[in-house]
C-alpha cells in the first residue's frame, strides 16, 4: 500500500496502520520490549554480580537466605515492566519506528543472555 493521509487527516503507512498503531499493536510491542530488555538485561546483570560479588559453590554450601537468580529475575522483570510501559507510550506516537527499532535490538538481547550462557554459566 502506499502511504498517505488516512481518515481524518492521520498519516497511514504500509499495511493500512495508523502511524502512532492500534491499541493491539500497541499492547504488543510493548510485551517484546519488555521481555527483549528483561532478557538482555538478565544477562548484564548476571555477569556484573559474577565479576563484582563472585558466589561460593552452591555444592559448598547447604543453605544460603540469598537466592541470587531469584532477585535477579525480579529485578529484571521489574525493569522489563518499565520500558514495556516506555514503549507503549512511544508506539502511540509512532509504531512502525518502535518495531522498527524492536527488531534490532532482540537479536543484541538473545546475544546477551547467550554469551553469558557460555561465559559465566
Amino acid at each position: 500500500m502506499s502511504e498517505g493521509k488516512g481518515v481524518g487527516g492521520s498519516e497511514r503507512v504500509s499495511g493500512g496502520e495508523s502511524a502512532g498503531g492500534s491499541g493491539r499493536v500497541r499492547v504488543g510491542l510493548a510485551v517484546v520490549a519488555a521481555c527483549g530488555s528483561a532478557v538482555g538485561l538478565y544477562g548484564v546483570l548476571r555477569v556484573a554480580q559474577a565479576i563484582v560479588f563472585p558466589e561460593s559453590d552452591p555444592a559448598m554450601v547447604i543453605w544460603s537466605e540469598h537466592a541470587g537468580f531469584f532477585w535477579r529475575v525480579w529485578t529484571v522483570g521489574y525493569i522489563g515492566g518499565m520500558v514495556g510501559i516506555l514503549t507503549w507510550m512511544a508506539a502511540g506516537r509512532d509504531a512502525a519506528r518502535v518495531a522498527r527499532v524492536l527488531v534490532r535490538a532482540l537479536p543484541v538481547a538473545a546475544g546477551l543472555l547467550a554469551a553469558q550462557a557460555i561465559f559465566v554459566p
